[in-house]
Order: C-alpha cells, then sequence, then structure tokens
C-alpha cells in the first residue's frame, strides 16, 4: 500500500480498498451492493473510524458544483467538497459560514459528521448550519432528510453510521470581516481568575499551551466587528509585534494574517491558511470537551499532568464552542470548552497515557471528539452522551443489517461483538 491509503497523519492505514464513485448512482449500486461499506473523506481523522472491513467510497470524484440560495441564504455542496474551497466561493459571492474549524482542508460531511468545531462563545459547531442531508441509505435509496425531519438532529453528527453523506445544505450568511490579535504569556492566575471573559471577550478566542509553568503561550483573538478593540496587553499577556505559528519556533507563514490587520472571514477564521501545508510533519490528536462550568477545573487537572503531558505534546489548544441539540455532538445541550492535544507522531506513548488523562477529567463528564485518539468504551460513552440509545436505535432502523458500522463503531457506540 503507498501513502494514499492512509489517513493525513500517516499513523493509521485503511484496511479497506478505495473506489471513486463519479456520480449519486454509482454510489447507490456500489452500497446496494456491498456488504460493508463506509465513506472516507479528507482522512483528517486520527482513528479507525473511517475504516470499513469492506469497502471505502471517496466523494473526490463526485460533482463539486457549489449551489447558493441567496433567498434561503443556504449553500448546498458535495459532502466531498472542502471547507477552504467552499468558503473562497463563498466570499466571491459576498456570503459566510459562522465559523471555520482550525484547519480549512477538511470535508464538510467527514466534519461535520464527527461535530468538529472552531471557536467562540456564541458559535456552535459546523455541525450546527447543517439544514439538510442527502444520504445513500443501506439499500442503495437516496434520501433527503432537513430540520423537519423527525430524529434529524439525529443524523447530523452522525459518524458515517446512518449512509454516506453525498450533499449536504448549510445556513449561510453575508459575507464579514474579522481581525485577528495574538498575545503571548499569558499568566495563568489571569486567565483562570476570569476565564469567561477571557473566551467571551471576542468572536472566536483560542488558547495555545503546553501546560507548564505559570503563563498560557498564546493566546489568539478573531475579532468581528467592534467586538474586541485590540491593544498592547490582554489579560496579563502582550500583544505580538510579528505573525506567530501555534508551534514553538515554526514560522507563521501558513498561518491566517495576524497583527489586527481585517480581512475576510474566510482568510481568519480558520488557524491555517488554504494554500499552504497546515503543519510540519506528522502528529497526532486527541480532545476532550468538558461543560463549561467545569472548565477550570478540568484545566487545572490537566496543569497537574504536565510532567507527563509535556514530553509527548507539541502543543494544545483550548477553545469555546456553544450548546447545540444534535444527539452525538460533544456540545449536546451544553455550553462546552475544548482541550485539544496535539501530540508528537508517538502513538504507543499516547496511547498508554491517554487512560490516565481520560481518567482526571472523568469528573467533568468528559467527551471526546469522535475523530481523534481517545480510550473511552460504549459504557463510558453512554454516561456522557445521554441520547446515545436514541441513536442506536435510528441506525437500527436505517440500517438494520449493519453496513456502515466498523470494529471503532462497534466499541464505542454498538456495543456488541465486531461485525466482519
Amino acid at each position: 500500500m503507498n501513502q494514499s491509503e492512509r489517513n493525513w497523519a500517516g499513523n493509521y492505514r485503511y484496511v479497506a480498498p478505495i473506489v471513486h464513485p463519479t456520480s449519486v448512482e454509482q454510489m447507490q449500486q456500489i452500497v446496494a451492493a456491498a456488504t460493508r461499506v463506509r465513506a472516507l473523506g479528507s482522512r483528517h481523522s486520527f482513528n479507525a473510524i473511517a475504516d470499513s472491513a469492506g469497502t471505502l467510497v471517496a466523494l473526490d470524484g463526485f460533482d463539486d458544483s457549489i449551489r447558493i440560495d441567496p433567498v434561503a441564504l443556504s449553500v448546498e455542496v458535495s459532502g466531498g467538497t472542502t471547507y477552504g474551497t467552499l468558503a473562497v466561493e463563498l466570499q466571491r459571492q459576498g456570503y459566510a459560514l459562522h465559523n471555520l474549524a482550525s484547519l480549512p482542508h477538511i470535508s464538510v460531511a467527514g466534519a461535520i459528521a464527527t461535530g468538529t468545531h472552531g471557536s467562540g462563545d456564541q458559535n456552535g459547531s459546523l455541525a450546527t448550519a447543517v439544514s439538510a442531508l442527502e444520504i445513500v441509505t443501506a439499500s442503495g435509496e437516496l434520501l433527503r432528510v432537513d430540520r423537519s425531519t423527525p430524529d434529524f438532529a439525529g443524523m447530523v453528527v452522525g459518524l458515517g453510521a446512518l449512509g454516506i453523506v453525498t450533499r449536504v445544505t448549510l445556513d449561510i450568511q453575508p459575507s464579514f470581516d474579522v481581525r485577528q490579535f495574538v498575545y503571548e504569556n499569558l499568566p495563568w492566575s489571569d486567565v483562570l481568575h476570569d476565564f469567561d471573559a477571557v473566551m467571551g471577550s471576542a468572536y472566536s478566542v483560542s488558547l495555545f499551551t503546553d501546560w507548564q509553568g505559570e503563563t498560557v503561550q498564546q493566546a489568539w483573538v478573531k475579532s468581528r466587528g467592534t467586538d474586541f478593540a485590540g491593544g498592547p496587553e490582554f489579560f496579563g499577556g502582550t500583544a505580538a509585534t510579528e505573525g506567530r505559528h501555534p508551534l514553538p519556533g515554526i514560522s507563521a507563514i501558513n498561518c491566517t494574517e495576524q497583527l489586527g490587520v481585517a480581512g475576510p472571514w474566510s482568510e481568519r477564521l480558520a488557524h491555517f491558511r488554504l494554500a499552504f501545508t497546515p503543519s510540519d510533519g506528522d502528529e497526532l490528536q486527541s480532545e476532550y470537551h468538558v461543560p463549561r462550568e467545569y472548565a477550570v477545573a478540568a484545566i487545572e487537572a490537566m496543569r497537574a499532568l504536565s510532567s507527563r503531558i509535556a514530553p509527548l505534546l507539541l502543543v494544545s489548544e483550548i477553545r469555546s464552542i456553544a450548546a447545540d441539540d444534535l444527539w452525538l455532538s460533544p456540545s449536546f445541550e451544553r455550553a462546552g470548552v475544548a482541550l485539544h492535544f496535539t501530540w508528537k507522531p508517538d502513538q504507543a506513548a499516547v496511547e498508554a497515557l491517554l487512560p490516565a488523562l481520560e481518567a482526571a477529567l472523568a469528573p467533568f463528564v468528559v467527551r471526546p471528539h469522535w475523530g481523534k485518539l481517545f480510550q473511552a468504551d460504549v459504557a463510558t460513552l453512554a454516561t456522557a452522551y445521554p441520547w446515545l440509545g436514541h441513536f442506536r436505535a435510528l441506525a437500527d432502523r436505517l440500517d438494520p443489517a449493519g453496513k456502515f458500522r466498523n470494529a471503532f463503531l462497534e466499541h464505542t457506540v454498538f456495543c456488541v461483538t465486531a461485525r466482519v
């Protein structure tokens, strides 16, 4: 096998062969004939969530048309379209999405299926913008669902377990400008004393840390309109005088423009530019969501583990996300804070650490990001996701033979012997 059959980070090799249908009709035929099948997006997952014991279908050969409805303020795209490609076209026509993840290179269907998000107290995950889905179901039927469909809230963050999402309709709004500021060396005492004020100070705020010492290395503050004025200081931190990369010692050339220079949302809300490689090589990722009221305690728990975390860490990011009603979203029915870990590419050592990390976060009803490395099984996740049983019932109804399931989902969602 070659690198194209691995994920983006190179830490996972897909078992299933990959096929590239070029039409919905071909996709329907493939799915109807398969015993096991799953969709493969931009390959930015770090675990086995996308794999299959049967066939993988990629949407990179699909119609990539972007259809804007200016009356409904919505856009319809192929599930395989990347957010970066979509953002460029929306901006060209004067429209915007409410937010972007740190990387614009991820596919729309894959990002919404795993609850991927940006930051901002008032900003829901990317999946909250979904108003309709077109899904190829286990029988090969083409099913269109929208917000008026019963159980739609269970279908959006669907983990690929309900079918192949071929097209997605998203809410849009008029384009807007964003200014991005970076501040350095914020004292933890200042940040934790008024954490809500820090995270709510602008449209989007991210904190970058290695959990060691007495300061937060960087705060990235993204301002929309007049919500943040900038200035030389931010909660004890000082304004950077040149562009910064989240990883120490790496050039900021790949990062979106900073220093308070106004620019379109499509060139500021992500941390990394679409035109550049987003990182300098191999890495692993984990991410854990806790309720907002437990954020400070969870951060302190991670700081207490810093001597074990730091040797394996490239950088961590802290972000905030608004609550939503999507059953398997990490933000289901609670405003949350995400603790993200970008690890060095030592998977055995990282996986050996994760049980201790998850145990330290367990008192805070932690929810892991579905597409990143974690250890929790269905027994643990069932306590964090109160509608997990409803989701299993929905999957049984739409896919009674388990065509779209895999070993990862059996371990984390369905809790039965893995099917082959």
